[in-house]
């Protein structure tokens, strides 16, 4: 009977004596907004109803690392100044795992639990490829890659992992899945999008379901949805057309007619919305030169009203604060011009502002001046509070530690194993298709592994892994490429290893054939990658070195299409675009050696020359290297 009532605790809540907030004394709370059995929006218009100003605008605010909440619990501005979010980042220390981050969002939501009305805090990462900024969890291919197995059941499950291994570190929020629909590589965010073709990018979407879970049928659409304590609040991003803006500029401008845009970028929205998705984030981008996070046309007319959205807004990374600003060297944003743009354009919640107590002060000054009106405000309060009701975020605020075993767990690595070798798209297999080189034997007498990539995990997962841009090394747990061969082949191999081989290995070893990989440094946003979508020439050379001595199998670890020169194609035996794995490097010797198929079709046109670009797969005249979702087999 007691373990009975204490799994059924949160039930209760409402009528529990609560030492400070609401109600605070003596006596039990009776506020109805606490009834988890009265209707959420019941509950939203109680708890609005008791808000001050200051409390809705705060609630409006999602911070980073929380230093208002960080300091003493005494301290009067800790109660004046809640704030309705916070954004983790990469937890409390580079590199920290996810045991650390309990003790973190925990103690953030005591800190807001302890506010007049003890609203607790949406707390979000960008996990956006498992729970990626924690160290020891499982990271799972990105994107692009995810896009190759067009395996919609699949990336429900990974969204479901992702879910699990972000609640144990009281991550209840995630800024994801990205629902770009990508129409040049040259992009940086390029791997963030399923694809360029919108209708498998409208596949992909199914994610959206893994991390909320299942809405019951007769849930209203368009109304937030999430299924219980083992699930995340997700976003759909970046609304909308950031992957179509011009020559793949980051954060420029997307140019079309609506028609196209609708069509083309606006699809996967709406199958966002069809799931119930919690939230939607604006994008960087503009729209024929008016920048997205304050176009009320698309955010409120659109998106709010045409598709009957009804979660909430919420810009981006400082997104309010790049509309206006007073000094563009030192990025000293101009809150009232941009406040005033943004959140009468639709902006309901607002990511990292710079200075978020200016930002507090300048939007309360234009609802007393009457510039931003207070039924606005309101609308933004009432769609974040429905998300944080709809998401139990009342009844189940702390991180759950019963979920920290499945971190990492063997489980979830071979859903992220499986996501690998059903993502492996085989491009080349032998010089004369008649005698393939691919599967390679797993007895061979003595065999060479090289390049940049092929024992480096930092490399393998690329950026938003542990750290923001990425790095090199082994920023996490996982396995190498070099890891999986020496655990695939038999215990006679003779494995050698050299990032770059001399002429003496080359000549001293009678290999019987090379497993090269290279390719693309991580790379983030406005953080590029130096040389562009091409092979580093210091890489082109040892390859070519390799290929005239060994037969090679060529595995390209990118985050979009890279241009092969057609000497280099003709040269190597065999050619696999491996994306960015994650932390799962054996998915690729398990397709490489033949335990199973390769399966993936290119989610993206490979193109012969840069300068071919930006190209579209439906145009009968582009000329590519390969097309669009072409894939080899072993079997015919």
């Amino acid at each position: 009977m007691i373990d009975h009532l204490q799994d059924k605790k949160s039930d209760y809540m409402w009528l529990e004596p609560r030492p400070s907030g609401l109600d605070h004394g003596r006596g039990v709370v009776r506020s109805l907004y606490r009834n988890p059995r009265e209707p959420t929006e019941s509950r939203v218009r109680d708890l609005i109803d008791r808000m001050t100003l200051e409390e809705k605008i705060g609630q409006m605010i999602m911070i980073a690392k929380a230093p208002i909440l960080t300091r003493p619990v005494d301290d009067p501005l800790n109660c004046c100044f809640a704030v309705g979010g916070v954004n983790a980042g990469r937890g409390p220390r580079d590199a920290a795992p996810v045991k650390e981050w309990v003790e973190m969002t925990e103690g953030w939501q005591r800190r807001a639990l302890d506010s007049r009305l003890g609203i607790p805090l949406m707390v979000g990462v960008d996990a956006v490829h498992g729970h990626n900024n924690a160290y020891g969890t499982t990271i799972f291919p990105h994107n692009i890659a995810l896009g190759a197995t067009r395996d919609d059941e699949l990336i429900q499950k990974i969204g479901a992992i992702t879910a699990l291994e972000a609640r144990a570190a009281g991550i209840n929020y995630t800024f994801a899945p990205c629902v770009a629909v990508v129409r040049d590589v040259r992009w940086n965010r390029c791997y963030e999008s399923y694809s360029e073709d919108t209708d498998t990018v409208r596949k992909m979407t199914s994610i959206v379901t893994g991390l909320q879970g299942r809405p019951p049928p007769d849930h209203p659409r368009g109304h937030p949805f999430v299924a219980g304590r083992n699930n995340l609040i997700a976003c759909a991003k970046h609304f909308v057309g950031d992957g179509g803006t011009s020559q793949g500029e980051n954060e420029g401008d997307t140019r079309m007619d609506y028609a196209e845009l609708e069509k083309i970028h606006m699809a996967p929205y709406i199958d966002c919305i069809s799931q119930n998705v919690c939230t939607v984030m604006a994008s960087y981008s503009s729209f024929n030169g008016e920048k997205i996070h304050s176009h009320k046309y698309l955010l409120t007319d659109v998106l709010k009203n045409k598709l009957g959205f009804k979660g909430v807004v919420i810009s981006d990374w400082r997104g309010i604060d790049k509309l206006y600003q007073n000094n563009n060297r030192c990025m000293v944003p101009d809150y009232l011009r941009s406040a005033l743009a943004g959140i009468n354009a639709g902006i309901d919640m607002v990511l990292g502002p710079c200075d978020h107590k200016k930002f507090q002060d300048d939007l309360r000054m234009l609802v007393e001046l009457g510039k931003v009106p207070i039924s606005r405000i309101d609308d933004a309060v009432e769609r974040i509070l429905r998300v944080k009701f709809s998401a139990g975020i009342f009844e189940d605020p702390m991180p759950d530690r019963s979920l920290l075993d499945l971190v990492g767990c063997k489980l979830h690595r071979e859903v992220a194993r499986q996501a690998v070798r059903k993502s492996l798209v085989l491009l080349k297999n032998g010089k004369d298709p008649k005698r393939p080189l691919l599967p390679l034997q797993k007895n061979a007498r003595k065999i060479l592994v090289a390049g940049t990539h092929a024992d480096d995990l930092g490399y393998q997962c690329g950026a938003w892994s542990v750290s923001w841009a990425g790095s090199s090394g082994r920023t996490t747990e996982g396995t190498t490429i070099l890891d999986a061969v020496k655990a695939t082949v038999g215990t006679e191999t003779e494995v050698v290893y050299e990032k770059y081989p001399s002429v003496n290995t080359l000549s001293a070893h009678d290999f019987q054939f090379a497993i090269v990989a290279v390719g693309e440094p991580p790379y983030v946003e406005h953080i590029s990658s130096t040389d562009g979508p091409v092979i580093p020439s210091d890489a082109v050379d040892m390859i070519d070195a390799v290929a005239d001595k060994l037969p090679t199998v060529l595995i390209l670890i990118s985050g979009r299409p890279i241009e092969i020169k057609a000497e280099l194609l003709k040269k190597i035996d065999a050619l696999v675009a491996a994306w960015l794995p994650g932390t799962e490097g054996n998915g690729i010797t398990d397709v490489i050696f033949g335990d199973y198929d390769f399966v993936g079709r290119l989610p993206v046109t490979w193109f012969k020359r840069v300068d071919q670009l930006p190209i579209d797969h439906k145009d009968a005249s582009f000329d590519p290297m390969f097309t669009f979702n072409y894939g080899l087999r072993y079997m015919k």
